[in-house]
C-alpha cells in the first residue's frame, strides 16, 4: 500500500502522525481514502471540483503529479505520496 507524507500544517488531521498508509491504485483514490480515514484533510488538498489546490504540490516518485497524470497518476506497491505546501516569498 502507498504511504502519504503529511506536512506539519496538516498533521492535526492525522493526530500528529507524519506518515500514514492508505489504500489506492492512483493518487485520486489514495486521497479519497486518506480523507475517509482522516476527515477534513481532503478539502485542504483538493478544490470543490476535485483538483489539487494551487498552493499544494503532490509528488509521487519525486515528481509533481501535475507533470505526470495528475490525480490519475498510478501508484505502485510501496510508493510514497508527498504532500508539500507551496512556499511563497519575496
Amino acid at each position: 500500500m502507498p504511504k502519504v507524507r503529511i506536512p506539519t500544517p496538516l498533521r492535526s488531521f492525522t493526530g500528529g502522525v507524519a506518515e500514514v498508509v492508505v489504500d489506492g491504485t492512483d493518487v485520486r483514490e489514495a486521497v479519497a481514502n486518506l480523507d475517509v480515514a482522516h476527515p477534513g484533510i481532503g478539502e485542504r488538498l483538493l478544490t470543490e471540483d476535485g483538483q489539487v489546490r494551487r498552493f499544494v504540490n503532490v509528488f509521487v516518485r519525486d515528481e509533481d503529479v501535475r507533470f505526470q497524470r495528475g490525480l490519475d497518476t498510478e501508484l505502485d506497491e510501496g510508493d510514497t505520496i508527498s504532500i508539500v505546501p507551496a512556499v511563497a516569498g519575496g
